[in-house]
């Protein structure tokens, strides 16, 4: 049986009109955003997180996502998502009308008190009131796990440590889980810890993986996680241009590029989110400019290649 059979297909998430900006010293305007957006939509990209509803003062990048989302064009295949830290951000998603809700949780202590403020007992609390909100309004609710791959001030996290979170929020009953490795120290063999985790829970959670490319791992990962067995999907963030990073982790640089999976998921044969790599490349090219910011990704500047044919065994 050729692999890509049993291979689950890649839900791309886009996730540069968020996780791309938010690190970047420009702040593009509102309008500057809202034609990012629409050129990702051209670009063939169905789930995209647009914004975040998070305090301008803390994070000037995300200012005015309801203006943002109020300019987007609206069609059943496309779906916003909104990310949320607390109730206020929760409330407001629902009220601006995205299809999906993000809320992120860290999995050490460490982290969620410089981060967010609170514990992660803390956090799960105002997670589950999030869920409430998002659920009363109709809305898809992902809890992403952040630094569920390792933290920069606590190290690595045990599987065990991970695992405790993990049950916590799937008992919130959420759509999906995502596991982040929001600083870049990730291997696939974790991913496949955790992919192994979920299934000896049973967990009807769908699963999500984020990663940022900072130690050159991000893309073994990303090819580890569309290889799992026995899934019929996972969901795969991708930044357009590679850009992205958090401003509350050290050193936590970019996130692997969309154009740069696609490639590769395209050369792998395996099932995905239909992305057009040309488009992509000069929606990437365009950023780069608008943020007066180098290219992270590598196919704007090497190019596409041909895949190569297959021959019969």
């Amino acid at each position: 049986m050729p692999a890509n059979q049993s291979a689950p297909f890649v839900d791309i998430v886009e996730v540069g009109p968020r996780d791309g900006l938010q690190n970047e010293r420009r702040a593009l305007s509102i309008d500057a955003r809202v034609q990012l957006i629409r050129h990702l939509v051209e670009c063939g990209a169905r789930r995209i997180e647009a914004v975040s509803f998070v305090r301008a003062d803390r994070v000037p990048q995300m200012a005015g996502a309801e203006e943002v989302l109020a300019q987007l064009p609206r069609r059943p295949d496309l779906s916003y998502i909104g990310l949320a830290l607390n109730r206020r951000g929760a409330e407001r998603a629902a009220l601006a009308g995205c299809a999906e809700m993000n809320i992120v949780v860290p999995v050490t202590d460490a982290f969620s008190v410089r981060n967010q403020n609170t514990t992660v007992s803390g956090m799960i609390t105002a997670a589950a009131d999030c869920v409430r909100i998002a659920k009363e309004a109709g809305i898809q609710v992902t809890v992403t796990l952040a630094v569920a791959f390792g933290c920069p001030f606590s190290g690595p996290v045990p599987l065990a440590a991970l695992e405790s979170v993990y049950t916590r929020i799937a008992a919130l009953g959420v759509d999906e889980i995502a596991f982040a490795d929001t600083i870049g120290v990730g291997s696939p063999r974790q991913v496949l810890d955790m992919a192994e985790m979920t299934t000896r829970h049973g967990t009807k959670a769908r699963l999500r993986f984020h990663f940022h490319n900072t130690r050159n791992t991000g893309y073994a990962n990303a090819h580890r996680a569309a290889r799992l067995v026995g899934l019929p999907s996972v969901a795969l963030d991708a930044s357009v241009g590679g850009f992205g990073g958090c401003p509350f982790a050290p050193k936590a640089t970019g996130n692997i590029a969309t154009e740069d999976l696609g490639y590769l998921l395209r050369q792998e044969d395996i099932p995905h989110t239909s992305v057009d790599l040309a488009s992509l490349t000069t929606t990437a090219e365009w950023l780069a400019q608008q943020l007066g910011s180098p290219l992270r990704s590598l196919l704007p500047r090497a190019g596409d290649f041909p895949q190569a044919p297959r021959t019969s065994p």
